[in-house]
């Protein structure tokens, strides 16, 4: 597998998630979401889930995966080593997030239905989204979301300013962001079929048919789907199914999409000079950037002061019912 020191993930971004994100942050109420993002937030009761709830894996807990990942992580030169788990689920699915400790989640379901070539290419995948700093924004657009609709008017304006412009957005950028995070599992791979028959496998894959499904077809299937387009009505329905047409906004694109795409970019230019060694470079430490020190303290004085007030709660409680006896 090819390996990529230095490489700035500029270097493959789709462009298609840059203008998405541009347009996210430029929209009015962006930037008091990251304010209060970073001010409400707190990441490590999520480790907390996943260090008592999944397998960790590491050299001696699935080395196998293990020895894949450590290998995606060299390949696509990402400083420190984010944190993988294993969850027991069935559904074929993985995610990565986290802000200053990233990490990736990939279901059971995952490892039970694919070669192993296309597990590694869903690793790669998921570190795509590291290296290019999405998980910062899918977090903040999943506290956002649940912000909004749980707390209602206790989000201190969260719900009034989450327009349906800003949710839109949101989604838009998270189907773009997919594109360059499909474009690290290529270069990874440096094979586009696995790549392509992860995608095939967790739309509709089967372990017991598994014989019977084209990767070819699959891809006839990608050419019918952009022939759609020549009708301007399919246009229209493709958009609203994407933007909550069906009831719920997509999150990914369809995978018949992201084949596509893929395949226009295997034959650019751009892809030739970076299988050249000629891309953009970052800086040596790789492009997970955090200042784990301050905000660990910052965490804790922030749980500190909520500790205090709840027995500040406790001591008034507890007061209250003496007098009352």
């Amino acid at each position: 597998m090819p390996t990529y020191t230095g490489i700035s993930s500029e270097a493959f971004k789709h462009p298609l998630d840059r203008e998405a994100e541009e347009a996210l942050r430029s929209l009015p109420g962006f930037d008091f979401i990251a304010r209060k993002f970073m001010e409400f937030f707190v990441e490590r009761p999520q480790l907390i889930y996943l260090m008592g709830n999944t397998i960790q894996v590491g050299p001696r807990q699935y080395s196998t995966i293990y020895h894949m990942f450590r290998e995606c992580v060299r390949d696509l030169d990402i400083y420190p080593e984010p944190t993988l788990f294993v969850e027991q689920n069935p559904s074929a699915n993985s995610y990565a997030l986290g802000q200053e400790h990233p990490y990736i989640v990939i279901n059971t379901g995952i490892l039970d239905l694919l070669s192993e070539a296309e597990i590694r290419a869903v690793l790669a995948h998921e570190l795509g989204h590291i290296k290019c700093g999405h998980t910062i924004l899918i977090q903040m657009a999943i506290w956002a979301m649940g912000a909004a609709s749980v707390i209602g008017e206790l989000t201190l304006g969260i719900g009034n300013l989450l327009s349906q412009g800003l949710i839109y957005a949101f989604y838009e950028w998270r189907r773009k962001a997919e594109l360059s995070a499909d474009r690290a599992a290529l270069l990874v791979m440096d094979d586009l079929n696995p790549v392509m028959t992860s995608m095939m496998k967790v739309s509709g894959g089967s372990l017991k048919y598994a014989n019977e499904c084209s990767l070819q077809e699959f891809i006839l299937q990608s050419e019918d789907y952009q022939a759609l387009d020549a009708d301007g009505l399919n246009q229209i329905y493709k958009f609203l199914i994407y933007n909550g047409g069906q009831g719920a906004f997509l999150s990914h694109p369809f995978a018949v999409e992201r084949v596509h795409y893929l395949r226009q970019w295997l034959e650019s230019e751009e892809y030739r000079q970076i299988k050249r060694g000629n891309y953009q470079r970052s800086a040596a430490s790789g492009a997970v950037n955090v200042e784990a020190q301050a905000a660990q303290q910052a965490e804790a004085d922030t749980l500190r002061r909520q500790i205090e007030e709840l027995q500040r709660e406790i001591d008034r409680m507890r007061r209250s019912d003496s007098s009352d006896r």
